[in-house]
């Protein structure tokens, strides 16, 4: 019988199979009308060091586990999600503020990777040849890492917790992840149920806390934990990189992205138009592969933004439970920190296409700025909420160049119907990941990660194990 929403609210960390309470707690709030969901125990680095030591344990059992039973735990695991997702969802968007549909969109996602990594669990092979001369055999085995620490934000609070932890537990590691502060209760939720299918204790802690610099240190330091995997800012990553360097850490980073959306002049504006609301107001642009920079054909300039803006002024703010197509953002500071993008583009020549009055809080209004060059703050930084930025061009080249125009190099959008275009632009794009006349890209099955200051490492796919693997050769002689 399916779980309501409250049934799945824990009281603190999952460590060791046991839930962690404390005098000592913090509020969970409702982000589209501030009100408390739930207090919880308030994790310190003694608990997270508890976590690790546990994991540490179970490393010990787990890593002899067969792949045939990691990917029945998993599998049992992505049919318990599944049957709870209305419930989930549900949490989600009180605890995140996204609309709940786009909760569920979400839920079907993060569960799609434990299902994707379940498979993989069965296929993770190596390789037996020939040594230098007869009688000897060359053995390739691939060997868990060891204990995987992990911290996740709060935009994606399901899915990015499911798509390192499937990934780390179907290899044979054990996982210490922390929820942010802002949204823990979905990590919590899934640990509830993966306890209920039998991932035995230790395999899988969550621990949650407000003390992120502390609880990240105790992951980052420990010489226990063998891999980090972190999603989040760049500014953040490098920090977490420098501080992962004493114990030789294998790290994959997953960091922020300034993604351009680039309009040619042959392309269907339509079907431009329709994916440019959903690689930009998707969870109210606050997204990593979000579209921040629109680059558009001055051919096409005037009937894309016009039929851009028709879409937009179309769009509902306001409780993600009550049917509006965008909630609020993370927080009223979060907010601020767009407008102020946004008022100084205008200061440097910007025009604002449109928008709605602001009243200063978390719900900021989706906007359209047009005039936007690159030499403005808001072309060359993250933007992380539902502003479009709009600049034209006017050749293949220029185009091109505005693109790779940033120190980041997560996903790019291309919407043209010339298919030696697309072989041109694509092979000079400097992005982990393209969309050619679609911006739904996110896909288990497929590498996400990016280049540059967007980090490094892959998520999904058959390659998202390799961080997770090491690879011990064999040299078999004497027979």
């Amino acid at each position: 019988m399916a779980h309501d929403f409250q049934s799945l609210i824990m009281p603190g960390s999952y460590i060791d199979g046991q839930w962690h309470s404390s005098d000592n707690v913090f509020v969970v709030r409702n982000k589209a009308n501030g009100n408390p969901i739930t207090t919880l125990a308030n994790a310190q680095p003694e608990q997270m060091e508890h976590a690790i030591a546990c994991a540490a344990d179970a490393f010990i059992t787990w890593r002899n586990t067969t792949g045939l039973e990691r990917s029945r735990l998993l599998m049992a695991w992505y049919d318990k999600l599944i049957e709870h997702r209305d419930a989930l969802a549900h949490l989600l968007t009180l605890e995140q503020g996204k609309p709940l549909t786009e909760a569920l969109g979400e839920i079907n996602y993060g569960a799609g990777y434990i299902r994707w990594f379940a498979g993989e669990a069965e296929r993770i092979n190596g390789d037996i040849f020939d040594g230098l001369h007869q009688g000897q055999t060359v053995q390739v085995v691939k060997k868990p890492v060891g204990v995987v620490g992990a911290v996740t934000p709060w935009n994606f609070p399901n899915a990015m917790i499911a798509r390192k932890a499937a990934a780390a537990l179907a290899a044979g590691c054990t996982f210490v992840g922390r929820s942010a502060a802002e949204t823990p209760l979905s990590a919590l939720a899934m640990a509830k149920l993966a306890e209920e299918v039998g991932i035995p204790a230790g395999v899988l802690n969550i621990v949650t806390g407000t003390d992120a610099k502390g609880l990240g240190r105790v992951l980052t330091q420990s010489p226990q934990v063998a891999k980090f995997s972190f999603t989040g800012s760049t500014r953040v990553g490098q920090q977490l990189i420098k501080d992962c360097a004493s114990t030789v850490k294998r790290v994959s980073m997953e960091l922020g992205g300034n993604a351009p959306f680039i309009v040619f002049d042959d392309t269907d504006i339509d079907m431009a138009v329709n994916s440019a609301m959903l690689a930009k107001f998707r969870n109210a642009g606050q997204t990593c592969v979000c579209a921040n920079r629109f680059l558009v054909h001055q051919d096409v300039h005037a009937a894309f933004v016009n039929a851009l803006t028709e879409k937009v002024a179309s769009l509902t703010q306001g409780n993600g439970l009550e049917g509006a197509d965008m909630g609020p953002l993370i927080s009223e500071q979060a907010a601020a920190n767009v407008d102020a993008l946004v008022q100084h583009a205008l200061n440097e020549g910007a025009d604002t296409h449109y928008t709605r009055d602001w009243d200063d809080s978390a719900f900021y209004p989706p906007t359209i700025l047009t005039d936007v060059t690159n030499t403005m703050r808001i072309f060359n930084e993250e933007i992380f909420g539902p502003v479009v930025t709009v600049t034209s061009f006017s050749s293949e080249e220029e185009a091109i160049a505005l693109a790779n125009q940033t120190e980041y190099g997560l996903a790019a959008y291309l919407f043209t119907h010339d298919h030696a275009r697309i072989r041109r632009v694509t092979g000079q794009l400097d992005y982990g990941m393209v969309g050619i006349n679609d911006a739904a890209i996110s896909n288990p099955a497929a590498p996400f990660g990016g280049v540059k200051q967007s980090g490094f490492g892959r998520e999904g796919s058959k390659y998202g194990l390799d961080d997770y693997l090491s690879i011990q050769y064999r040299c078999l002689g004497g027979y």
